[in-house]
């Protein structure tokens, strides 16, 4: 007897559902084999990806029904003071002030594209319909925090990798922009480098999220890739106005307010 069927998706039952956890004894196997030390770390992120994504479920079917603007925009808020938290926690520098830029990077590109996919290509009703707008907007930013983490970790490790020239630079006058030109521009280019890479491999490689949710949701092929298409632009954008502002917002950090570079012992 097959599984039940709800609006043309295949409902997983809750003994399936466990079932499937076994799959991660592959990772725990070869770590416990190799020695890794992520055997701990394995157990915690299985458990944590089954509770918070069953908590966001029940959380959705409750949203979903009795939304209302300000209830969205709370759960939107949330999402974003949790992402920004998750990607300053993947920066290995240690930097004064990152959050706050790390949030308004997260929270401008996020609301801006999401709202603009959700009124200009969705058109959604209400704007603030929850079904469309918070899967989109969750979207949006759990590839811009990943982004926005490589991009600040490359431009600071750039920086830093570059101190001589850097503090020659400013000792002949240049400013700190321009002393950090070169490490902003390979910074924004090492965060645009996924998103650039799944927009290449999408339709031969792989079948990405949304196309294969709809698909398996029993959607018509054509209009599925037509949603992905504008998922990956969106993602794109979105990453791409992200990872500028925190480089642009966080790069001063290195340097003292007269525009000297700072040497490690001066750091905050």
């Amino acid at each position: 007897m097959g599984a039940p069927v709800t609006d043309g998706v295949v409902d997983i039952g809750y003994v399936e559902l466990f079932s499937a956890s076994a799959l991660m004894l592959v990772a725990g196997l070869v770590s416990w084999k190799l020695e890794l030390g992520q055997t701990r770390r394995i157990a915690v992120s299985s458990v944590r990806c089954f509770v918070q994504l069953l908590a966001a479920g029940f959380l959705l079917t409750y949203l979903f029904e009795f939304q209302t603007w300000w209830l969205v925009l709370l759960v939107l808020a949330a999402m974003v003071i949790a992402a920004t938290q998750i990607a300053t926690s993947r920066v290995k520098s240690r930097i004064p002030g990152l959050v706050p830029a790390v949030f308004v990077s997260l929270f401008v590109s996020s609301t801006a594209i999401g709202l603009i996919v959700v009124e200009g290509v969705v058109h959604a009703e209400p704007w603030y319909n929850a079904r469309q707008l918070v899967p989109i907007v969750g979207m949006i930013m759990g590839n811009a925090m990943a982004a926005v983490a490589v991009a600040i970790d490359r431009l600071f490790a750039d920086m830093d990798a570059r101190a001589p020239e850097m503090f020659s630079l400013v000792a002949l006058g240049a400013t700190p922009h321009e002393a950090a030109a070169p490490s902003l521009k390979a910074a924004i280019g090492a965060g645009m480098t996924p998103v650039l890479a799944n927009m290449s491999a999408a339709g031969i490689v792989t079948f990405p999220g949304m196309m294969t949710g709809q698909l398996l949701a029993g959607a018509d092929p054509l209009a599925a890739a037509k949603y992905q298409i504008v998922v990956m632009l969106m993602l794109s954008a979105a990453n791409t106005i992200a990872i500028v502002m925190a480089s642009y917002l966080t790069y001063r950090k290195r340097f003292a307010p007269d525009g000297y570079y700072l040497d490690k012992g001066l750091r905050g």
